[in-house]
């Protein structure tokens, strides 16, 4: 873990650890964050077929954790992070207005922010160079949960596969 000191120009006070793929084990500590979640949990993303954090975030709802989220319209097809997160009676939007919604954030919480290059898929963890960044700041947290909002304020209720 390192402090950052500067964000857009302003000083903030955060703790930033990150980790890469294939060497560490990032699918392990996203899914770890999201079993110590207590109150809420933003997703927003692109790809979106990791089985083992779908489960993670299927537990924290079950757990009464409010979990929503904000998938690219590639995730509208059967099979996807959509209908496994749906089944589970988790709210998802799809995002349809940009070319990608190409996004790779979890914020719980509304302090612990986990961002970076990983797509939350099988590929991500096992055959791809990735990164992750862990980072507990409320400050960086409210700014990402502003974009989160903005965008759900153009995205559509997700209401099923479409094959």
């Amino acid at each position: 873990m390192f402090a950052c000191q500067v964000y857009a120009g302003q000083s903030v006070g955060a703790k930033v650890a990150v980790r890469f793929t294939p060497a560490e084990q990032c699918e392990a500590k996203i899914i770890d964050a999201i079993d110590r979640a207590r109150s809420s949990i933003r997703v927003q993303a692109y790809g979106f077929t990791s089985l083992p954090i779908i489960h993670a975030l299927q537990r924290a709802a079950g757990r009464r954790v409010e979990v929503l989220a904000i998938l690219d319209k590639t995730n509208k097809r059967k099979y996807s992070g959509a209908t496994l997160l749906e089944a589970a009676g988790v709210p998802v939007w799809i995002d349809f207005e940009p070319a990608i919604a190409h996004n790779k954030i979890i914020v719980i919480d509304g302090h612990l922010t986990i961002g970076g290059s990983y797509n939350y898929t099988t590929a991500a963890q096992k055959r791809n160079a990735e990164n992750v960044t862990f980072t507990e700041s409320r400050e960086l947290a409210r700014e990402y949960l502003a974009n989160w909002d903005s965008r759900l304020r153009v995205s559509r209720t997700f209401e099923g596969a479409i094959n």
